[in-house]
């Protein structure tokens, strides 16, 4: 049963089980996979950046998919039929790479298919696990269960890749998809054992009479209402932007460490670890300060995207100025601790403002605004990625250093950061629907 102030801590655990069964099979596609293809199939690595482009571009229906949910008056279908379709997509990327190393034109195309299908489940059931928050979650909880979520899905990417590697020796195409196969079915029964009951206790929503009649007029219909609350436009537009620059740094601050200073693939991947080391200790600090301190700037998730975005703008700057000045591999790890502090700092308080704002406005439209906000983040990531590094390969085609290239493209994030900062400190508070201790959120006036 839901308790009677909002979703308990027991459920928003089990809803982060379903986020770490995510995790684990969508890091088989963005490791495993990818290595498989590039390393043993002597693929150019152009081939697995396109297929994860299109695990993104599909999330553009993030938004049809949350109105499906909001329509029908439940988000544990979407969250099931979702992970359902993420461990089919894989077990086929699984197929297909195998099936390319003696036909090369059948084994893309069936992981081009199982791309889209890891795509589409990974969008649905994320956007409703996030909307079912969104909808179930105190306010004054909301920063905390988006950490607890966010570091439960990074524990699955964690846990996944290094057994998937250990069982993966020797390695053979029928290892390969035994593996993946094991992972894949192990997360789904993982996400429906977690997810299920949950919701039990909730009413149903009826999504404004739609639950009986969805059909693309109505979603539109959804869409349109969802577009013309100015909060919604505006954050959608903040989700974007920010996200395209934290989406860009992820490709380039490892082969920058290498080129500038000359650090070896094993001091790389510990530079990753101390990242995201960093990223866990911000989106805790951001859960502790909005959960158990007072005050006004304590408990603002809008103050903390506001820090989080203009400490990330600095760290990039940082990463940059360290190199141009001929600092040491050692300053170069500070910065790139800051970096990851910063991105924890803004990525647990917009979640958690995303949470706020996604339950405001119109109602019964919370997946409808989870998703319309997914596909911009989803867009945004794999946009940047792509671009940052087309951008040093272009500044360095003319002539310019590693060194210059690699600085002037952090500074480029640096300023969409900045860009970002500014939309959010244009968004005024407002007060909650819900509860008079809710926290402000980021919103718009216009």
């Amino acid at each position: 049963m839901i308790p009677q102030g909002g979703l308990g801590w027991l459920g928003v655990v089990r809803l982060g089980l379903a986020q770490t069964a995510l995790g684990a099979i969508v890091v088989l596609m963005t490791s495993t996979i990818n290595r498989v293809m590039v390393v043993e199939l002597a693929l150019p690595a152009l081939v697995p950046g396109l297929l994860l482009a299109l695990h993104y571009a599909v999330q553009i229906f993030r938004p049809a998919w949350g109105y499906g949910s909001d329509a029908g008056g439940r988000r544990t279908p979407w969250i099931i039929g979702g992970m359902a379709t993420l461990a089919i997509g894989a077990i086929g990327a699984a197929v297909g790479t195998a099936l390319a190393a003696n036909s090369l034109p059948l084994g893309l195309l069936v992981a081009a298919v199982a791309f889209l299908l890891v795509g589409m489940g990974a969008g649905a059931a994320g956007t409703s696990v996030l909307a079912l928050l969104a909808s179930q979650v105190a306010p004054r909880r909301r920063a905390a269960a988006a950490c607890v979520v966010w570091m439960m899905m990074i524990l699955g990417f964690a846990v996944s890749a290094p057994l998937a590697g250990r069982f993966l020796d020797p390695f053979s195409n029928a290892r390969l998809i035994e593996v993946t196969s094991t992972v894949a079915g192990a997360a789904f029964l993982l996400s429906v054992l977690a997810i299920w009951g949950v919701e039990g206790g909730a009413p149903a929503r009826s999504g404004g009479g739609e639950a009986a009649h969805r059909s693309p007029a109505s979603f539109r219909r959804a869409l349109a209402e969802v577009w013309r609350e100015p909060e919604a436009r505006r954050f959608t537009t903040f989700i974007f932007v920010s996200m395209l620059a934290y989406g860009s740094q992820e490709l380039l601050i490892e082969p920058f460490a290498g080129l500038v200073f000359g650090m070896t693939p094993g001091s790389t991947t510990k530079l990753a670890g101390l990242q995201h080391g960093g990223v866990l200790i911000g989106m805790l600090g951001v859960a502790i300060a909005t959960s158990a301190i007072g005050g006004r700037i304590a408990s603002s998730l809008r103050e903390w995207t506001i820090a989080g975005c203009a400490a990330s703008a600095a760290s990039l700057a940082a990463i940059a100025a360290v190199g141009l000045m001929g600092f040491g591999p050692d300053a170069f790890r500070v910065a790139v601790f800051a970096l990851g502090v910063s991105n924890g700092i803004y990525a647990v308080a917009a979640i958690g403002s995303m949470m706020g704002l996604a339950g405001a406005g119109t109602a019964s439209r919370e997946g409808t605004r989870m998703g319309l906000w997914g596909a911009a983040q989803a867009i945004a990531y794999g946009t940047g990625g792509v671009a940052a590094t087309v951008l040093v390969d272009v500044v360095r085609s003319l002539g310019s250093t590693p060194l210059i290239a690699y600085a002037l493209v952090f500074g480029l994030e640096a300023g969409l950061f900045l860009f970002a900062t500014a939309l959010a400190r244009s968004g005024a508070p407002r007060p909650a629907n819900d509860s008079p201790s809710a926290q402000p959120a980021l919103s718009a006036q216009s």
